[in-house]
């Protein structure tokens, strides 16, 4: 096909943008809703596992030293506990360090840490915190066969907690996640099939003249991508800003927050390029793609 005739045609479908208006309106919409409908449901899917994933670090495994333990003993436990593969951090916690902290928290028991004098009763440890809280039974037994190791202590009904809770949401969130991928697949491809059978007959009259099937799916292929392409910024536009106005207001000033793992809310800047090409791209490939199948229909006379 020639330039001119490209030219032609690209013309064409912006041209019966404007004079079926308002059943590209009508398209524009159904996309804009289908797009924010799974776009927003990704988006918490991945805030709750952020927040799951912040209540889970702050899950630490305490492993209590003998009290005979060498400084040289606590070093080589420091480096065997930096090599294991889930162990995301360790911190060593003089027993000194502890009872300092024991004594500005327990104000009120000045006589009994007058009575001890200089006695230290607990002993140094080490707060490891696991970089995969699935695999925190087998780091636990592999630390707890290391030399030098009075006691290990982890919360782990809470962490249990966890576990079935991620899971639980991750299999919600996939069941509806398809679920509305589905349903917007299916309302799109009415619409688009609604908006070209009211012109059958300008499909029909084309066909007739000896117009080819090319030359008349290209315009609605243009008219349904560049709708699909205005759905896809729109849905942008509103998630960005409602997202943004939502993660402040979130964020903006309780300290309790924290505690819910709030302050591992996912920004949107930080998934902003995947977002903008997803709905871009969803966007116009759908507009387009649901025109071009509802043609098929009518041209077959």
């Amino acid at each position: 096909m020639r330039a001119s005739g490209v030219r032609y045609l690209l013309g064409k479908g912006f041209e019966n943008i404007w004079k079926n208006r308002m059943m590209a309106f009508a398209s524009f919409c159904v996309l804009l809703i289908s797009l924010l409908l799974v776009g927003l449901s990704v988006l918490v899917s991945m805030n709750i596992s952020s927040m799951i994933g912040g209540m889970e670090d702050k899950n630490e495994v305490i492993i209590y030293l003998e009290d005979d333990t060498t400084d040289i003993e606590i070093s080589d436990l420091y480096g065997a506990l930096c090599r294991m593969d889930n162990v995301a951090e360790a911190n060593f916690y003089s027993k000194e360090e502890a009872f300092e902290d024991m004594k500005a928290s327990m104000t009120d028991a000045e006589l009994l840490f007058d009575s001890l004098g200089e006695d230290n009763p607990l002993v140094d440890s080490y707060r490891v915190r696991v970089a995969d809280i699935d695999r925190i039974d087998e780091t636990i037994a592999a630390i707890e066969t290391m030399d030098n190791i009075e006691s290990i202590s982890a919360p782990m009904d809470f962490v249990n907690v966890l576990i079935e809770l991620r899971h639980i949401l991750a299999l919600i969130f996939a069941v509806i996640i398809a679920a509305l991928v589905i349903i917007s697949i299916v309302i799109i491809a009415n619409t688009t099939k609604a908006s070209v059978f009211a012109r059958r007959a300008e499909i029909q009259i084309m066909k007739y003249v000896g117009a080819t099937n090319s030359f008349i799916r290209i315009p609605f292929f243009v008219e349904g991508m560049v709708t699909g392409f205005f759905a896809g910024c729109g849905a942008l536009a509103i998630t960005w800003f409602g997202y943004d106005a939502l993660v402040e207001l979130l964020t903006g000033g309780t300290n309790v927050v924290s505690i819910f793992g709030i302050s591992s809310i996912i920004q949107f800047e930080e998934v902003a390029i995947p977002v903008i090409v997803a709905y871009l791209a969803a966007g116009t490939f759908f507009g387009a793609i649901g025109t071009v199948f509802s043609t098929r229909k009518h041209l077959n006379v």
